[in-house]
């Protein structure tokens, strides 16, 4: 299968690839990571994302797309994969097809922004071995301080209310339209608010008929 994540930042879009990734036996392609990827190897497009990123300028959508279909020729991605973090636009998504990378199913998980920003302040991550912890939901075995290498947890930048909000706002800007993109098309599949991790895996499984 040939599927995108799609939701807003903190939907948990990350966490239910890795578990359908192993399910499905396809790899998760994240925008970042394979970015960072083709920078170290010093491909071509690396190269050309490098030159970008030296000047501190944002790498344009065709670098990002030729990174990606760079990508998606790999050997492990015959049987499918999972985009997760593309498109972010509807120029992307153009580009995309342009490309002529197709997809089955664009999979679309509804979490309220109340919910998100809940989610999100509540979590706590360890700046030294990367552990990440939530308040509530997984809380370190001692307060403010990790479990793994004993190193004070810190609430990062991207987790602070306003960063929250920020983010959640320039996705409905930016990345929301992409919902009528591919509903057009046929593919969208919306999965609705879940109480939980497994209940979310399960919305996806039976949509996916897996």
């Amino acid at each position: 299968m040939r599927l995108i994540m799609f939701g807003a930042p903190g939907a948990g879009k990350g966490t239910q690839a890795a578990i359908l990734s192993e399910r499905l036996g396809v790899p998760t392609i994240s925008t970042g990571n394979i970015l960072r990827a083709a920078v170290k190897n010093r491909t071509p497009v690396g190269l050309q994302a490098q030159s970008y990123m030296d000047a501190g300028k944002l790498v344009p959508d065709q670098v990002i797309i030729d990174i990606i279909a760079e990508r998606l020729a790999e050997p492990d991605c015959e049987k499918g994969y999972i985009l997760d973090g593309v498109p972010r636009t509807i120029a992307q998504a153009e580009a995309l097809e342009r490309a002529g990378i197709q997809f089955d199913a664009v999979l679309d998980i509804e979490v309220p922004d109340e919910e998100i920003t809940h989610r999100m302040i509540g979590r706590r991550a360890c700046p030294v071995c990367g552990a990440t912890y939530h308040l509530e939901a997984a809380p370190p075995k001692k307060e403010g301080v990790c479990d793994s290498c004993g190193s004070g947890l810190v609430l990062r930048e991207d987790d602070r209310p306003e960063t929250v909000q920020s983010r959640l706002a320039t996705y409905h800007v930016q990345t929301e339209p992409l919902k009528k993109f591919y509903d057009r098309r046929g593919i969208l599949k919306v999965v609705g608010f879940q109480p939980s991790i497994e209940a979310t895996t399960q919305a996806l499984v039976d949509i996916l008929g897996i």
